[in-house]
């Protein structure tokens, strides 16, 4: 009994002893992180930093300044913080692979963008505590002051892309409330002698009509959604637009916009961007300007090819965002158009040169120099226009300064 005893604890101790050999020490899994992390830390410390993000659209923070000021008062530690985030290793991957996982944990509406049907990537709604009303005060006291108040003036606002485009949302969204704005801004305006030039309607039918009117990636009207905005302003001050025939539609693959390089959706399929050139229009009769501070260049062109080879192809559209444009026509039949503007107005500033023999579009995050009303009273336009996306209208904070 003893023998068959010793045996069998034998039998045991060595099954025992197998059974040790073949398992994960405990210390394996914090031997493993504490490797990634030293691993991850090299990486990033030999890692390139780069100036820009061509995914993303925006420049990369750089190493902050190692003054004792900055670092008694946090603000080394906060800009150190964004620096890591921005120049972790393989952030691309990181942030797309959030996103989609994001998507499949049903939470739709990452970093504030809706992943939609046929790959349309847009903006959730707008906050209710946002800017309109004090923007639209803001423009009716502009139309009030004396150098104004006798120049004609019109608002016209593109609608929400999730409010047009309302087909291709998730099931489950916020709503769009342009059902809301638009009747209290017309109310608003018209009682201040501002027509509004409402495109709700107009838009609705043209989409349902099979237009693409937005970018699937970005949160601009397309150049149709532009024409089609165009046409109806003409339409309400009884002007003829330009035929849709006269014009040469080019197209340009690889756009990738604003939503894009927000939402880290970076499977999704990139627009076309068209340029619709009217080729009648040569040196003889078009010529642009752009003035930044005391600096003013010639163009012959409304169109700036070059930007087409870059990440951001928007700026195809009269060089992009400048604090004064100034468009001149001399074919066109109407005199001047003074448009008060964000980036919306870059794609429909083509067309509405085809009207005005002088169009000058003004952006109020950059224009400094001088104020509006002096401006108003030096060209006498015939008409004012204050053109917004009714997103960008909600988030505005420079046109409280319009005067």
């Amino acid at each position: 009994m003893t023998h068959y005893a010793n045996s069998k604890g034998g039998r045991h101790y060595a099954a025992e002893y197998r059974d040790n050999e073949n398992s994960v020490p405990a210390y394996l899994p914090a031997l493993i992180f504490v490797g990634f992390i030293f691993t991850m830390a090299i990486w990033f410390l030999f890692n390139p930093k780069l100036d820009y993000s061509s995914s993303e659209k925006r420049n990369l923070q750089q190493f902050p300044e190692t003054s004792v000021n900055n670092i008694t008062s946090g603000k080394f530690g906060k800009e150190f913080e964004t620096y890591f985030a921005d120049h972790f290793p393989a952030r691309n991957m990181w942030v797309g692979a959030n996103a989609y996982a994001s998507l499949l944990e049903g939470n739709n509406g990452a970093k504030d963008v809706y992943n939609c049907k046929y790959g349309y990537l847009i903006n959730k709604p707008v906050s209710e505590d946002n800017e309109i009303k004090n923007n639209i005060d803001a423009i009716v006291d502009f139309k009030n002051l004396d150098a104004v108040k006798n120049t004609p003036m019109s608002v016209m606002l593109a609608p929400s892309t999730g409010y047009v485009c309302d087909d291709v949302l998730p099931s489950i969204h916020n709503e769009y409330k342009d059902d809301k704005y638009f009747p209290e801004i017309t109310s608003t305006l018209s009682q201040n002698g501002i027509s509004f030039v409402d495109l709700r309607d107009t838009f609705k039918s043209a989409y349902k009509a099979g237009s693409q009117l937005y970018y699937r990636t970005d949160h601009h009207w397309t150049t149709r959604g532009a024409y089609t905005a165009y046409t109806r302003f003409c339409s309400s001050l009884g002007i003829t637009p330009a035929k849709e025939s006269v014009f040469n539609i080019e197209h340009y693959g690889g756009f990738y916009g604003t939503t894009y390089s927000t939402s880290g959706f970076w499977l999704t399929q990139p627009d076309d961007i068209e340029v619709w050139n009217n080729k009648s229009n040569t040196a003889d009769n078009l010529h642009m300007k752009i003035t930044e501070g005391t600096e003013t260049k010639d163009y012959d062109s409304m169109f700036f090819y070059n930007h087409l080879e870059e990440d951001d192809k928007y700026p195809v559209f009269i060089d992009g965002n400048h604090a004064y444009t100034e468009i001149t026509n001399t074919k066109a039949e109407k005199g001047t158009l003074l448009v008060i503007k964000d980036s919306f107005s870059h794609s429909i500033a083509p067309f509405l040169a085809e009207s005005y023999k002088k169009v000058i579009l003004i952006d109020m995050r950059y224009f400094k120099t001088e104020n509006v009303s002096a401006v108003v009273q030096r060209e006498k336009p015939d008409q004012l226009l204050v053109l917004y996306g009714i997103d960008n209208l909600a988030n505005d904070t420079d046109l409280v300064w319009l005067q």
